[in-house]
C-alpha cells in the first residue's frame, strides 16, 4: 500500500521540474532560435529559468541515487552478517557432531567398565564360596585347633596363608575396577553434558543465521520494489535535467550568435569568389587514431599449462563450471554434490559459495574443509598476492582483518574471472573477478 501512494505521489514531486523547464525551452524558442527570423539575446527570466530547473533536477538525480546506495549497502550488509552467522553455526555444528561422538564414545566405556566390575565382584563371590566349603572362613586359630591330627593341622595352615594371599589380590582388583567404573561414569556424564551444550549452541548459531538471512532477503525484495519506483523517478529527473541542460546551452549559443552578429562589420559591395580550398578537411589519419587506440592489450590471460598441479587444477576447476545454472542454495552443497539447503532454503538443492569449492576440490582429490573461513585457515601458509592469481586460487572476502569474518569463497579460472555461488536468487556462474574494499585475500590449496 506504501508503494501504491508512493507512486501516485511521485509525479506530483517532480512535475515543476518539467514545467519549468518547458517554459524555459519554449521562450527560448520563441526568442529566436527558429530559422529564418531575428536572433534576439533570451530574457534574464527565462536563463534563470533553466538554471533553476537544471539544478533542481540535477539536485534530485543526486538525492535518489544516494538512496539507491544506502539501500543497496544496508541489503550487502545484512547478507554479509547473515553469511558470517551461517559460517558460525557451521562451525558450532561440526563440534556438536564430535561432541556427540566423544560422548557416545565415552558411554561405551562406561558400560566396559562396568561390565568389568561385575566380573570382579562375581569373583570375590565365587572366592568367598570357595573359601568357606574349605573351611578357611574360619578364623586361624580355631581352624588350627580343630584339626583331627598333625597331617589336617599342616594342610589347614596351608590353605589360610594362600587364601590369606588371594583375598588380597581379589579386593585390589575390584578396588580398581571400582575407581575405573566411577571415572568412565563420569566422564561419560561430563562428555553428555558438552554435546548438550554443543547443540545448544549449534541451535542458537543456526537461529540467529536464519533470522539475519530472513531479513537480508526481505530488504533485498523491499530494495527491488524501492528501486522500481525510484529509477522511474530517476529517469524522470534525468529527462528533465537533460532538458535543462539544453535549455541553458541554447540560451548561451542564442546570446553568443547575437552578440556575434551585433559585432560583425557591413558586407563588401563586390561579390567574393568562393573557393574549396580553404575548407577545413579532415585527414584520414585522424579518422582512424581513436579506433587503433581502442581496445588495448588483453590481461589475464593466464592459464594452467604452466602449472605444477594442472591437472588437479584443471580437474577442480572442470567441476565447478559443471554446475552452473544450479541455484545457491542457503548451507547446500559438500563434496559429494549439491544438497538441499538448511532453512529458508530447504526446499532449494544447490549450492553456497563454500559447498561449490569444497565440491570442485573433492573432484580432484583435495580436502579443503566445508566453510569458506576454515578453507582459507586451512592453507594460509599458502596465500597468494592479488597480483599473482593463478587458476585454481581460491579467493575471500571479508569484513575485517580476522579469518572469522570472512564471508565469501570463489573459485579463480583465470583470464580474470571466477566460478561462484553468488548469493539468494542466483545462481552457479562464471563472474569477473572483483577485489573492493572487502577482498580478504586467496590461497593456493596446490601450492
Amino acid at each position: 500500500m506504501g508503494r501504491t501512494d508512493e507512486r501516485e505521489s511521485h509525479p506530483r514531486r517532480s512535475g515543476w521540474l518539467a514545467r519549468a523547464a518547458g517554459t524555459a525551452v519554449t521562450a527560448l524558442v520563441l526568442a529566436g532560435l527558429v530559422p529564418g527570423t531575428a536572433v534576439a539575446a533570451p530574457g534574464d527570466d527565462e536563463v534563470a529559468a533553466a538554471q533553476t530547473g537544471r539544478d533542481a533536477a540535477a539536485a534530485r538525480v543526486g538525492a535518489i541515487s544516494a538512496q539507491l546506495a544506502q539501500a543497496q549497502e544496508r541489503v550487502d550488509a545484512a547478507r554479509r552478517g547473515a553469511q558470517i552467522a551461517l559460517q558460525e553455526y557451521e562451525v558450532r555444528q561440526a563440534a556438536q557432531e564430535e561432541a556427540r561422538v566423544a560422548a557416545d564414545a565415552a558411554a561405551a566405556a562406561a558400560e566396559r567398565a562396568a561390565a568389568e566390575l561385575g566380573r570382579g565382584r562375581d569373583q570375590v563371590v565365587a572366592f568367598a564360596r570357595s573359601s568357606y566349603m574349605q573351611g578357611s572362613t574360619t578364623p586361624g586359630t580355631a581352624a588350627l585347633v580343630t584339626a583331627e591330627g598333625p597331617a589336617q593341622l599342616v594342610e589347614r595352615a596351608a590353605l589360610l596363608e594362600a587364601a590369606g594371599g588371594h583375598r588380597v589380590d581379589v579386593v585390589a582388583e575390584l578396588t580398581v575396577l571400582e575407581q575405573q567404573a566411577a571415572a568412565a561414569d563420569v566422564a561419560a556424564q561430563t562428555a553428555v553434558r558438552t554435546a548438550d551444550e554443543a547443540e545448544d549452541a549449534a541451535a542458537g548459531a543456526l537461529a540467529s543465521a536464519q533470522e539475519q538471512e530472513v531479513s537480508a532477503r526481505a530488504q533485498a525484495a523491499e530494495l527491488a520494489d524501492r528501486r522500481e519506483v525510484l529509477e522511474a523517478e530517476l529517469a524522470e529527473a534525468q529527462e528533465v535535467l537533460s532538458g535543462t541542460r539544453g535549455a541553458a546551452a541554447a540560451a548561451a549559443a542564442a546570446e553568443a550568435a547575437t552578440a556575434a552578429a551585433q559585432a560583425r562589420p557591413p558586407a563588401p559591395s563586390t561579390p567574393s569568389v568562393s573557393s574549396s580550398a580553404g575548407s577545413p578537411e579532415r585527414s584520414a589519419s585522424s579518422s582512424g587514431s581513436s579506433s587503433s587506440s581502442r581496445g588495448g592489450s588483453p590481461t589475464g590471460t593466464d592459464t594452467t599449462a604452466g602449472d605444477p598441479a594442472g591437472s588437479v587444477v584443471q580437474r577442480a576447476i572442470a567441476a565447478a563450471k559443471s554446475q552452473r545454472g544450479l541455484p545457491y542454495s542457503w548451507g547446500g552443497g559438500n563434496a559429494n554434490g549439491p544438497t538441499w539447503g538448511i532453512p529458508p532454503d530447504t526446499d532449494v538443492f544447490g549450492f553456497d559459495c563454500s559447498g561449490l569449492t569444497e565440491y570442485a576440490y573433492a573432484q580432484a582429490g583435495v580436502r579443503i574443509g566445508g566453510t569458506s573461513r576454515e578453507q582459507y585457515w586451512r592453507f594460509r601458509d599458502r596465500t597468494v598476492a592479488a597480483d599473482d592469481l593463478q587458476p585454481g586460487d581460491l579467493v575471500f572476502w571479508g569484513e575485517t582483518a580476522d579469518h572469522t569474518s570472512i564471508y565469501h569463497v570463489a573459485l579463480y579460472i583465470g583470464g580474470g574471472q571466477v566460478v561462484q555461488a553468488p548469493q539468494s536468487g542466483d545462481v552457479v556462474r562464471i563472474s569477473d573477478m572483483w577485489f573492493g574494499r572487502d577482498y580478504y585475500g586467496a590461497v593456493r590449496p596446490t601450492a
